[in-house]
């Protein structure tokens, strides 16, 4: 039973990012994240490595590999008990890019902001 619900972040234009990132993968890989999705709903800040780990400011990473390769998706929670997915992307190295946890850290700082303004 889901504790946690999951959104897919979206951007002032309406586009949502990460679902466009898993809808371009391969259904094998897509139905990893599904599963990795549904583990991460269940057990949220608990769910530990292989399949999720804390990359500091307030951003988590969903992690499993596809077809394509390594893949991340990169979240943060909302309340107590909801996750926002904001960015997803293909590893190719050992080290997390920077620009990629930028992206996130960025469009978590509009989500919120966002928030505010719906108070």
């Amino acid at each position: 039973m889901a504790l946690y619900t999951s959104y897919y972040f979206r951007t002032g234009s309406g586009r949502a990012p990460v679902k466009e990132f898993i809808d371009s993968l391969d259904s094998k890989t897509q139905r990893k994240f599904f599963y990795a999705l549904a583990l991460l709903e269940e057990f949220g800040h608990k769910l530990p490595l292989p399949h999720a780990k804390y990359i500091g400011d307030e951003v988590f990473e969903l992690r499993f590999n596809g077809i394509e390769g390594n893949i991340r998706v990169l979240y943060f929670f909302f309340h107590q008990d909801k996750i926002i997915f904001a960015n997803g992307f293909i590893k190719k190295s050992n080290k997390l890019p920077l620009r990629e946890k930028l992206i996130t850290i960025e469009r978590r700082r509009e989500f919120l902001a966002n928030q505010e303004k719906k108070e």
